[in-house]
């Protein structure tokens, strides 16, 4: 049987994986995987763009005048990308106090309410950043001449994304995933 990573479907290791579970598993590694990469390349170009700023400024005496800018921008999104990968693996912040003390059916239902307050927070947030988005179209960075919205649209983005997730952990726990294969000590990242 494959291993399809720490959102296995089958985490007793008998059986076949069901067909749901791999896809909510798929589509959940998919969007860690922007994560990933969103943070990649917003860390790498701000460090690029940083470096070369002191370069040129203590070697030329001269900088980049945009490079104190595009942090207002990438730093947004390297957040949000955080914020799913953190999410899509289970490595935020956590109580498990409760879960851990209940049975597997009680369990269920507490993750299931969970997951359906992180999407009911997540479509909130959502709505209620409509007003800031459409003032942001019209909010223009000096130096680089581009709209604040590219910076703000990293909130659609991890929001969006969180309820998605949720979504599809509510799938996963209703197709039967395993309630007690999160081992919340072992993959915090803190």
């Amino acid at each position: 049987m494959t291993d399809w990573g720490p959102l296995s479907p089958a985490p007793d290791g008998r059986g076949r994986s069901r067909p749901l579970l791999v896809l909510t598993s798929r589509i959940i590694e998919t969007i860690a995987f922007t994560g990933k990469l969103i943070a990649v390349v917003t860390l790498s170009f701000m460090f690029v763009a940083l470096l070369a700023n002191v370069i040129l400024r203590y070697w030329f005496d001269g900088g980049i005048a945009w490079a104190y800018e595009v942090h207002a921008v990438l730093l947004p999104w390297l957040v949000a990308a955080g914020i799913l990968v953190a999410a899509s693996r289970g490595t935020n912040i956590a109580i498990t106090i409760l879960p851990d003390a209940l049975p597997a059916g009680a369990r269920r239902i507490l993750l299931v309410a969970i997951e359906a307050v992180i999407i009911l927070i997540s479509v909130s947030v959502l709505l209620s950043s409509q007003p800031i988005l459409k003032a942001s179209q019209f909010q223009t960075l000096s130096t680089l001449g581009i709209k604040q919205i590219w910076g703000y649209a990293s909130l659609v983005y991890a929001f969006a994304g969180m309820a998605v997730i949720s979504a599809l952990e509510i799938l996963r726990i209703l197709a039967g995933a395993s309630v007690f294969e999160a081992d919340y000590e072992n993959r915090s990242l803190s």
